[in-house]
């Protein structure tokens, strides 16, 4: 799924127009540094990959993001400059970039003997297995918002997309949010939303 998702933005990011990259992308991000951001979902893979952990301080992907919740508080701007950053080391071929952070997180990849493998992330100690769904959250979380920023069609993988749902809800409910959720879900958010239960 990590890898389809990866491949999925990457074709998505092949498609921007030449003139777009400079449009709003996401909060204070423009197009560029939403894309380069994105690609950091990849490049994490490799990097932590190279730096084994002694023991495993973080069992879950809802556990990977709620401890990233009670981090210390980061200011808002240097995430945005993190983003910015990103999208600059980019270059003039951000395609190229894209398969090239796949070529080198597939190398990796290779070299890890099994998905029990642990590794350093941010929420400390974790196994392979329970980090790379967080990667394919931010793939195809972020994919469809470099879609509706420049009104591309993005069609990631279906088991990928249902991954994603599943791991945004266990979110909301593991912070006490369980029934905006399911609210949501079925159609109960608010004036015009859509029920998952209606038929299309």
């Amino acid at each position: 799924m990590f890898l389809d998702s990866a491949d999925a933005v990457t074709e998505l990011v092949g498609r921007i127009p030449e003139d777009d990259w400079t449009a709003h992308g996401l909060g204070d991000w423009d197009l560029r540094a939403l894309v380069g951001h994105t690609s950091r979902a990849i490049t994490t893979v490799a990097d932590y990959v190279a730096k084994p952990a002694p023991r495993i301080d973080c069992d879950s992907a809802v556990g990977y993001y709620l401890a990233l919740a009670h981090l210390p508080h980061e200011d808002a701007a240097a995430i945005t400059a993190r983003g910015v950053e990103a999208g600059r080391q980019m270059g003039a071929d951000p395609v190229g970039h894209y398969h090239a952070a796949i070529a080198r997180t597939r190398a990796a990849l290779q070299h890890v003997p099994d998905d029990d493998f642990v590794l350093t992330t941010l929420a400390g100690g974790m196994r392979l297995r329970d980090y790379l769904p967080t990667r394919t959250f931010e793939l195809i979380a972020h994919g469809y918002d470099i879609a509706r920023a420049t009104g591309l069609a993005f069609t990631p993988h279906p088991d990928a997309a249902a991954e994603t749902a599943v791991l945004a809800a266990r979110i909301g409910v593991a912070q006490g949010y369980a029934e905006p959720v399911i609210a949501s879900l079925l159609g109960r958010g608010g004036p015009g939303d859509r029920s998952v239960l209606v038929r299309m």
